[in-house]
């Protein structure tokens, strides 16, 4: 019986943080990242088409957005995210939702090289903070964790702004 509750919570746990289907592309082939537009926002090119891409789950000061100033930790936290993923494959994982309603990819990114989750690196790096819109929710627990650690760490964002 006890291995029957273990085997069922292994794949509940799959299924809730491996099972994300992959957009745009096999799980060969990946995406190549263009071009960091801000912290939590690039250009890839996938499937021989140029994709936006948003990161679900978290979200970094605004640098970009029109009529809105430069924001607290911006600047540090696109020259963070451009470290991360600039010129890297990465794998494209969504959630519920394929797209928001700028048409953008919603993708939790992950670098092809070595895995790394990069939307839960910048959190736990403390260059964002969890945004939770539902029902892309499948990181959301995880993400505010790893807020909390860099919030009372005062790394990034957190000992700044």
């Amino acid at each position: 019986m006890r291995r029957l509750v273990i085997a069922l919570a292994l794949a509940v746990a799959v299924a809730a943080f491996g099972g994300g289907k992959l957009v745009g592309a096999s799980r060969t082939d990946g995406a190549t990242v263009q071009r960091v537009v801000d912290g939590d926002t690039i250009v890839v090119r996938v499937d021989g088409r140029t994709e936006r891409v948003r990161y679900i789950g978290m979200d970094t000061p605004e640098s970009v957005k029109p009529g809105t100033p430069v924001q607290c930790f911006a600047k540090a936290a696109s020259n963070e995210n451009e470290k991360l993923v600039q010129g890297e494959r990465v794998k494209l994982v969504s959630d519920a939702e394929a797209r928001d309603r700028y048409g953008r990819l919603l993708a939790y990114v992950y670098r092809r090289r070595d895995g790394l989750f990069v939307n839960a690196e910048l959190v736990r790096r403390g260059y964002a903070r969890p945004l939770t819109i539902p029902p892309n929710v499948a990181h959301a627990a995880e993400f505010r964790r790893l807020a909390a650690r860099a919030r009372r760490a005062g790394r990034g964002l957190w000992s700044r702004c």
